[in-house]
């Protein structure tokens, strides 16, 4: 009552109320009570904003731990899932892409396990960690992280295992669906009809190298590999370049132009435009007047120098293959399975594609005398930083390989053709290789193999010099004209006249960045100007050429009398242009003492007269391959052409 009288809330008024007896005079006890009433409204309006606070900070609290769960949920689980499906995503679109951008942070990279870090970009495309000290101490930590780095591992390595080859089996398997329902895993994809240049490279005298090295042999096949392999790729055309297969000693390399079926409509394209220009400058040109028709500009070419660009397209994005499809599940295990679905595979390729083969002219590509020259360029390149690497040269001073005096070096031989293949999967659900299948992979192989006959460093065949440039054509000399076991084709067959002897690469020797920049400005002037390709190529003069182009044309038109004196002459004209360019001292300055005794033994080796069987053997190598070759063949014959001579001659050896 009282509350509502003084207006006051109730409860925040206390009533007290105490009685007590006491004795008055006379005697009389009396009674007195005293009644408290108690005001707490401050302390009722100090308690419940107290309790208002504590509430909102409890709700506060509650919304700053859960945006925290959220967070750590985000960057723990949902953001490493998505950068996972991110990256299955990237190499099923295209298993050969270069990898993602690199994220550059200041911070020191000492730890070398970070390389396969990936991180979101703000405009949601993928960018790779490159190994910062924060980045490190969070990778690993998490299931998620090593779930990241396991498959971009494992993506990185299947790439590196199954190259271009491969790349179809590792999209198929990563992207296909059937119905929007993910299937089994099938390695066996269909094959698929390719263009491209394909080359081997292998290691000479191998096996006297692994029968010295033992298990160290691997360490130098690796030595090798680096360098070819970097060459390759930086001089290939918009990445075209892969080392599809290591063979120990020997190295498959495809120079990829891109698939038929797209090579063809490209090319199409291309002949289409140019007869439509043509046509359409036709008609104007009649109603041109002559002053405006001189004064009217050329026709650009740029189209066609794009050709070849919308070819490669296809050759980059050809690994995403068909995002829909069949397929069985490896887990229906029946006993002919694998091996019909092998059969099934390259016989559907061969049904529409193989019709191609013998339609498409690969000369009449655009741009393919510019692609073929980086090819080459590639392999020459390779083949001078085999002499300049500082780990390949450090062989030299190896006690189980030449003693350690500097006798041995690592010499490589190359066999390049060009043409068609079957680009695909060979094998079972049990095991696989990616690889090419056609006779012109093995036309590769033998011109490899042919370089030993014709002691050349490198051979290329018809199909190849008919695709360089005009600067390179010049400098490729055609040696004879053959045909290789197991084929019936008759083709000249050409080398780069690459000689290291005498040579020091090292003095040529370019950065990393500058080789790249080399690369990226190629100009067909290079033939002319790179100094590895003049110096690999000074023992060559024009009297030389001459000599060597008479007597090979006597040989091939059957004058044999005439061709023996010819290459003669040529060889006599090499080993003095080689004794000139001081080859004999280099090749003999662990063995000779004075000038007296090296004078003594040049003039012994120019008379050809005399000589010991140390001296005879610096002599052959002194001359040239092919002259000794063919000089050889003509006397085993007594330099008597048959009756039946036609202009060549098969090749009986691989």
């Amino acid at each position: 009552a009282l509350s509502q009288f003084t207006s006051l809330r109730r409860g925040s008024i206390t009533h007290v109320t105490e009685s007590k007896t006491n004795e008055i005079l006379d005697g009389k006890m009396e009674t007195f009570t005293v009644d408290v009433f108690y005001n707490h409204q401050n302390a009722v309006s100090q308690t419940n904003s107290h309790s208002f606070g504590l509430q909102c900070f409890l709700l506060l609290f509650i919304l700053l731990g859960l945006s925290i769960l959220r967070a750590d949920t985000g960057r723990l689980v949902l953001h490493p899932l998505r950068r996972m499906l991110k990256i299955v995503a990237l190499y099923s679109k295209n298993p050969l892409a270069p990898p993602p951008k690199l994220r550059r942070k200041k911070a020191n990279t000492n730890d070398a396990d970070d390389h396969n870090s990936y991180t979101d970009s703000d405009d949601g495309s993928l960018i790779r960690g490159d190994g910062s000290a924060a980045e490190n101490n969070q990778l690993g930590n998490f299931e998620t992280e090593q779930l990241i780095n396991a498959i971009t591992k494992i993506t990185d390595l299947l790439r590196k295992c199954w190259g271009v080859a491969g790349a179809d089996i590792i999209s198929h398997n990563l992207a296909r669906q059937n119905d929007g329902t993910a299937v089994g895993f099938n390695p066996c994809v269909p094959g698929k009809l390719v263009y491209a240049v394909f080359s081997f490279a292998a290691i000479s005298n191998f096996a006297q190298q692994q029968n010295a090295l033992k298990g160290d042999i691997t360490k130098l096949i690796n030595d090798v590999a680096a360098v070819l392999h970097g060459e390759v790729y930086r001089w290939a055309h918009s990445n075209s370049g892969q080392c599809n297969k290591n063979l120990g000693s020997a190295f498959l390399v495809v120079f990829r132009i891109g698939g038929a079926k797209n090579v063809q409509r490209k090319l199409a394209m291309v002949t289409d435009h140019i007869f439509a220009s043509k046509a359409t400058s036709n008609v104007n040109t009649k109603h041109e007047s002559p002053h405006k028709m001189s004064d009217k500009p050329k026709r650009s070419n740029n189209y066609m120098k794009r050709g070849l660009e919308s070819i490669k397209e296809e050759s980059s994005h050809s690994a995403s293959g068909s995002q829909h499809g069949s397929s069985a599940s490896i887990n229906n295990r029946s006993s002919n399975s694998g091996n019909k679905n092998i059969k099934n595979n390259f016989q559907s390729t061969a049904s529409d594609d193989m019709i191609s083969t013998s339609s498409l002219k690969l000369s009449s590509l655009p741009g393919i005398d510019a692609f073929t020259d980086r090819a080459l360029l590639g392999l020459l390149k390779a083949f001078a930083g085999i002499y300049r690497d500082d780990k390949i040269r450090n062989w030299k001073n190896d006690l189980r390989l030449g003693y350690g005096i500097g006798a041995f070096s690592v010499d490589m031989i190359i066999g390049v053709h060009a043409g068609w293949a079957v680009e695909g999967a060979v094998g079972s659900e049990y095991k696989i290789d990616a690889t090419y299948l056609s006779p012109h992979v093995n036309m590769a192989s033998r011109m490899m193999s042919a370089c030993k006959q014709y002691g050349v460093s490198i051979l290329l065949s018809e199909a190849v010099e008919e695709l360089l440039s005009e600067g390179a054509r010049s400098k490729v000399r055609h040696l004879d004209t053959v045909t290789v076991k197991g084929s019936s084709v008759k083709q000249k067959i050409y080398t780069y006249d690459a000689r290291h002897e005498g040579v020091n690469f090292f003095l040529f020797d370019k950065s990393e960045e500058q080789a790249n920049a080399e690369a990226d400005n190629y100009s067909p002037d290079i033939w002319d100007t790179d100094q590895d390709l003049l110096s690999m190529r000074q023992h060559i003069s024009e009297d030389f050429e001459q000599a060597f182009n008479s007597g090979r044309n006597a040989y091939l038109e059957g004058n044999w009398m005439s061709a023996l004196s010819y290459l003669r002459k040529a060889n006599e004209i090499m080993i003095e242009t080689i004794m000139e360019q001081g080859f004999l001292e280099h090749k003999l300055q662990h063995l000779i003492s004075s000038t007296e005794e090296l004078e003594m033994i040049k003039s012994r080796i120019m008379s050809s007269q005399e000589l010991q069987e140390d001296e005879w053997r610096v002599r052959n190598e002194m001359g040239d391959g092919p002259c000794r070759c063919l000089i050889q063949y003509l006397e085993n014959r007594n330099g008597m052409c048959p009756d039946d001579w036609e202009g060549w001659r098969p090749l009986t050896s691989k």
